[in-house]
């Protein structure tokens, strides 16, 4: 879970940021924001200032958000107050392709005999 995660979070590029809640979506663990902020919290060599919440708020408090904000700005990045403009900033992660299954037990509409 954790290397999926990382993995996830150094896709998003310079000048853009991303939510913990997309990251834990697109890392395929839907629901697992908090487990994103972990693994920010706990490796090193990460782009950690990229990862915000949803909205664009900056969660970290008092000097380390400061810090994050500083280094947000320095890639480009805009605020709207105390938010990131996400319009302008969101990195959207490509859906990955699933392959459709057939339902069991159906037939298709195609197919269905009519009476």
């Amino acid at each position: 879970m954790r290397e999926r995660i990382v993995a996830t979070i150094r896709k998003v590029p310079h000048g853009h940021v991303s939510s913990y809640g997309a990251i834990a979506k697109a890392a395929g663990y839907p629901g697992a924001a908090r487990q994103v902020a972990w693994t920010l919290h706990s490796a090193a060599g990460l782009p950690w200032h990229r990862i915000v919440g949803a909205g664009g708020e900056i969660k970290l408090r008092g000097d380390s958000a400061i810090d994050q904000r500083l280094r947000l700005e320095a890639e480009g990045v805009t605020f709207r107050g105390r938010r990131v403009n996400m319009r302008l900033h969101e990195f959207k992660f490509q859906p990955g392709k699933k392959k459709r299954q057939p339902k069991k037990g159906r037939k298709s509409k195609r197919h269905r005999s009519r009476a």
